[in-house]
């Protein structure tokens, strides 16, 4: 199958899909406000950075050995998603939930979201805490309540994920001694006692008191890789002990060090410009993020407002990033997600780029004119990979996040876009 013809199939798929979560769904999803609440540079000046400079030209890039979903500035939104418990069949796992502004990153994302983009599926307690940073917080020593996930395992999920626990006797396995005595009892092996008693086999952990239990009151728990365990995605990333205090340079798949592609700013542009119907798609590099995770850009509406960076190039007039617009996502809503997921706030989500890879898309979310500057904001979305179907994800919506400002004459992070 051509390429052409397969994108057709899969633009289709999206179509029918996305019709049908809104017909099902509608009543369930209030799309946000299109607007985006201007995110002052202060707001970010907690982020970790790296002097970065190219000729005359400067930027405090991105220190990614020291930033993680803990250091990350809160969200200055609120916002939800609700499936109707219909359709949570289909994702395998209720991806539902709602959010405050002033809400941590790691409250929200789930790990389904961005595995992809990070695979935090692969990792394990164990290899967690040998790359997560030191805290300086006293914290006591984890339990299974602390493991967010533990809560909807069953015996029987467990022994899937766990294999080798099928051997051990019951009284080896404390937390599920506990839950067989409660519920009817069980003897012998884990796998005898799952024989003997399918009804307790079946009932969640949650059913105990799993603040009783440290997590090596289940041999070879923090070996396990994260992604064994039944419905992984729907855990978030601040209910599996120390995960959010992992540098994004040290995830299994990590974010490059190396700033990659860069421009200049070159001047900012306030929200009395509108526009222009002779600056087409490829006076941009802002736009939408569409299936195969990567940013097609998109031009501004003539006639509407449309505040934006241009860059210069250190190619001169014939560099690449000569003359392009980054434009702000508090003037321009753009498409955005694919599959079921896609109707969701709208079908609409700031304009921008992946930077970085597609963990969090990057929005330009304000301009200040008189003084030179323009702030940015990162914004996080909700995906989910439905059996025998392919990933779908909501647009990029949740946030912003105050990220890293720019001034005029400094360096520009653009990335590849993808």
């Amino acid at each position: 199958m051509s390429d052409f013809l397969r994108y057709i199939r899969e633009d289709l798929h999206d179509f029918l899909y996305s019709k049908l979560f809104l017909l099902t769904a509608f009543a369930s999803l209030v799309p946000l406000s299109a607007s985006i609440a201007e995110t002052p540079s202060e707001a970010s000046s907690a982020t970790p950075t790296i002097d970065y400079s190219q000729g005359l030209h400067k930027t405090a890039a991105p220190n990614w050995s020291k930033i993680t979903w803990d250091t990350l500035p809160a969200i200055q939104q609120p916002g939800f998603l609700k499936i109707p418990k219909n359709l949570i069949s289909t994702f395998g796992y209720d991806p539902s939930r709602s959010w405050t502004a002033g809400q941590k990153v790691d409250s929200v994302v789930m790990l389904g979201d961005a595995d992809d983009a990070f695979k935090m599926s692969y990792l394990s307690l164990k290899t967690i805490s040998k790359v997560a940073l030191p805290t300086t917080a006293t914290t006591t020593k984890p339990t299974l309540k602390d493991f967010g996930l533990m809560q909807w395992q069953t015996p029987k999920t467990l022994v899937k994920a766990m294999p080798e626990l099928s051997n051990l006797s019951l009284s080896e396995v404390p937390p599920l001694a506990e839950l067989f005595s409660k519920n009817g009892g069980g003897g012998g092996t884990i796998s005898q006692a799952i024989s003997s008693n399918p009804q307790a086999a079946d009932l969640t952990l949650d059913k105990i008191d799993l603040s009783k239990y440290s997590l090596d009151s289940i041999p070879g728990l923090d070996k396990t890789q994260l992604g064994k365990f039944k419905s992984w995605q729907q855990a978030y990333v601040n209910q599996i002990p120390k995960l959010n205090q992992v540098p994004f340079d040290k995830m299994p798949q990590p974010i490059s060090s190396d700033v990659g592609i860069v421009g200049i700013a070159s001047v900012v542009l306030g929200t009395a410009e509108k526009g222009d119907a002779s600056a087409g798609n490829d006076y941009f590099v802002s736009g939408s993020v569409v299936r195969g995770d990567r940013t097609e850009e998109v031009a501004c509406p003539q006639g509407i407002e449309c505040s934006y960076l241009e860059m210069g190039d250190f190619a001169g007039e014939q560099g690449g990033l000569y003359g392009k617009r980054w434009a702000s996502g508090s003037s321009q809503q753009v498409k955005g997600g694919y599959g079921i997921l896609a109707a969701v706030n709208g079908g609409k989500e700031p304009t921008g780029r992946l930077v970085y890879g597609s963990g969090f898309k990057v929005a330009l979310t304000g301009v200040n004119e008189s003084k030179g500057t323009a702030d940015f904001g990162l914004f996080f979305r909700i995906c989910a990979r439905p059996p025998f179907q392919q990933k779908t994800c909501t647009p990029y919506f949740i946030g912003p996040v105050p990220w890293l400002p720019v001034s005029e004459n400094d360096l520009v992070i653009v990335g590849t876009g993808r």
